[in-house]
């Protein structure tokens, strides 16, 4: 542990810092900001209170009003410090606010509402987790039809483009036939064609077919991705032929070297293609909203939507559902990163 925190902060100019070791650290620091600041920002946003999340300026750790209850008044009343016109500073309770005054009672002895400022107070604040946000919606919410839908869509969705994907790379990388680079350079020109041209179409053969309305209309028309293809393809082209062609020779068929010879050479590339499937079709939400209009369909994004409304959104919700959706992508990448940089370099990529 001594020498990795040692290994992490030495300095080339020794004991001096050197103008390359303040430009590292910023670097660093800055990246580390970029990077986890908004996931930090969206977990501790999660835990606040419809009113914590409308004040501004923004805080990043989750405070809320304290209230107090008054003998006289039915409903609580929040707490502020009160700077009063001798200097000193004392707790009062808001009854009501009327334009740029409160009308201000001390929780206390309670008697006659004390007129004040609202520039010469400030709420009582202090940390609370609004744990609320989490528990409302697993009641009010069908989140476990949702879960299971997004479940059902990822896996089935992942397991045939890993299928499909790893066939077609296999063809694409193993075989000499003519048009080969040319059916490769078709596959690869599809990334540059957007969703939103080839929606109609999709959707035409979608209804056409009866799956309009049915999960396995959100899962066939997205298996087949040129990213995987490429992928998988880059990585077979490292096995080499004379590997196969001595699978040939002891009488294997074209199916057992692709299942039990290729396909596992090729775990590293399946699993950075399977990490890339479940963000993909987890975070799908324009083509299951096409899709699926009956609820009881509705993958997790989808149904998320329910919380925005056209005069109210309830982002306390939405924060927190959030933050429940990505605990299996994350899941998912802990239990794979550890195939991430060996599949990506046996790719090729950069």
């Amino acid at each position: 542990m001594g020498r990795t925190i040692g290994f992490i902060l030495r300095r080339r100019g020794g004991k001096f810092w050197h103008w390359t070791d303040i430009v590292t650290w910023v670097w660093l620091i800055g990246g580390l900001l970029i990077m986890f600041g908004p996931a930090l920002w969206l977990i501790f946003s999660s835990f606040k209170t419809p009113a914590a999340l409308a004040e501004f300026p923004p805080s990043i750790l989750p405070y809320a009003s304290q209230q107090v209850t008054v003998q006289g008044y039915d409903k609580p009343l929040v707490l502020y410090d009160v700077t009063l016109p001798d200097g000193t500073t004392k707790k009062l309770a808001e009854v009501r606010r009327i334009g740029l005054f409160s009308q201000m009672v001390d929780p206390q002895t309670p008697g006659e509402p004390i007129r004040v400022s609202i520039n010469d107070r400030k709420p009582v604040r202090a940390l609370s987790f609004a744990t609320e946000n989490y528990t409302e919606p697993f009641v009010h919410f069908d989140f476990f039809r949702y879960l299971g839908n997004s479940v059902f869509v990822t896996v089935m969705a992942t397991l045939i483009t890993l299928v499909v994907n790893s066939m077609a790379a296999f063809a694409l990388s193993k075989y000499e036939f003519r048009g080969r680079s040319f059916a490769m350079l078709i596959i690869l020109a599809t990334l540059m064609v957007p969703l939103s041209v080839i929606m109609v179409p999709l959707y035409s053969i979608i209804s056409t077919l009866g799956l309009f309305n049915n999960l396995w209309g959100v899962i066939l028309p997205t298996v087949a991705t040129p990213t995987g293809v490429f992928i998988l393809r880059q990585y077979m082209l490292t096995i080499p032929d004379e590997l196969i062609d001595a699978a040939r020779m002891d009488k294997a068929s074209e199916w057992q070297i692709y299942w039990r010879i290729v396909l596992p050479l090729t775990a590293p590339a399946l699993a950075v293609l399977a990490i890339f499937s479940v963000v993909w079709r987890w975070n799908d939400f324009l083509w299951p909203l096409i899709v699926l209009s009956r609820k009881e369909l509705y993958t997790l994004q989808v149904g998320l939507s329910i919380y925005s409304g056209e005069l109210n959104v309830q982002w306390h919700f939405i924060l927190s559902m959030t933050v429940v959706t990505m605990i299996p992508v994350v899941l998912v990448f802990i239990f794979l990163q550890r195939f991430i940089t060996t599949g990506i370099a046996g790719t090729g990529l950069k």
